[in-house]
This record gives C-alpha cells, structure tokens and sequence, in this order.
C-alpha cells in the first residue's frame, strides 16, 4: 500500500507548521519509527521555510508539498514559483548529462547525496555553507544531513525551485504499512 498527499498552500509562515503536521500525523497514522518521523518533519519544515521566504513572483504567491510513502521510502517535493536557484551553467556537466564535450557524466561522478536533475532542468548545486556567523542559510544543508537522497532543480521553463528528497523508513512493532 502507498499513501500520497499534495497540497497547494500559500506563501505565509503559518503554512510551514500546517505542512509538517500533515507529514507527522501521516507517519504516525503509518507507523513510522518517530525519530524518522522527526527528521523527515525537520526536513520538510526547511524546505517550506525557503519556498514561504524566496518562492515568489508576480504570477503566484503559492508553493507546492508533495509526499508519498513507497514501500519503505518516503519522497517528498517542495516547488515553488520564485526566482529558483542561481543559474549554474559549468563547462563540466549540463542537465543533459553531458559535459562541454559531449562525453557522458555518470551520476556516480555526482556528490553521493545528489542525483542528477530531470532532464532539461537546470542542475544546481549543493549549497555553499552558510557563514558561521550568519543567522540564516543552513536550511539546505539540514536537508542534506536528514535525507538520504536530495536533489535540488529549477522548474523547466515555468520558473521556481524544486526541493526533493527521500528517506528511508524504519517502522514501529504496531505499524500499519510495516513492509516485510
């Protein structure tokens, strides 16, 4: 059995904790391990917070959330209609897959907790490191330490950045969807 939800929700603080428990009451109601539960939910809460804080434009002032829960994986998506993240055309590899010469780039050569971006989406790199005296931009790196597998993007030709990321599962003894 999967469980699949999507929401639409405007770009306002009060939709960040609305997002993480929706998440949490899914994972309880599944019987997801809580401290998995926890880390998916940090996970979630950051990537909303960057889509309620850069996610605009004048078409839209709404960000989408969809999760799903697989077997024994958990994905969740973050989209939003803003600017998306910086333009990253290097000579070393495109979307394509393929670097400045046409030779091909296998997604083993990527950092191991990135895959590669859809094809025809702008790549985009890990996050540079917050500096340590900043009161902000860590919430992608927290992403990265709490997911197993994360992929940053840019939206093809409608705009806005796509935060994913999955997470392997570990169930409690009175789960419901407890994969054998």
């Amino acid at each position: 059995m999967s469980i699949w939800w999507s929401l639409h929700l405007r770009r306002e603080a009060a939709s960040v904790p609305l997002a993480r428990r929706l998440l949490l009451g899914t994972m309880e109601t599944a019987g997801v391990d809580r401290e998995i539960s926890y880390e998916l939910a940090v996970a979630l809460s950051e990537a909303c917070a960057n889509a309620v804080e850069h996610g605009t434009n004048e078409r839209t002032d709404a960000y989408r959330v969809t999760a799903c829960i697989d077997g024994d994986t958990c994905h969740v998506e973050v989209t939003d209609a803003g600017p998306g993240f910086p333009d990253t055309d290097t000579p070393d590899a495109d979307a394509s897959g393929t670097d400045a010469s046409g030779t091909d780039t296998p997604a083993e050569h990527a950092p191991a907790e990135h895959a590669p971006a859809p094809a025809g989406a702008p790549f985009a790199p890990p996050p540079a490191p917050a500096p340590p005296v900043a009161e902000d931009g860590r919430g992608l790196r927290i992403i990265e330490t709490l997911a197993d597998h994360v992929r940053f993007h840019n939206r093809p030709n409608s705009g806005g950045a796509v935060v994913s990321f999955d997470k392997i599962l570990k169930w409690r003894d009175d789960s419901l969807l407890k994969v054998s």
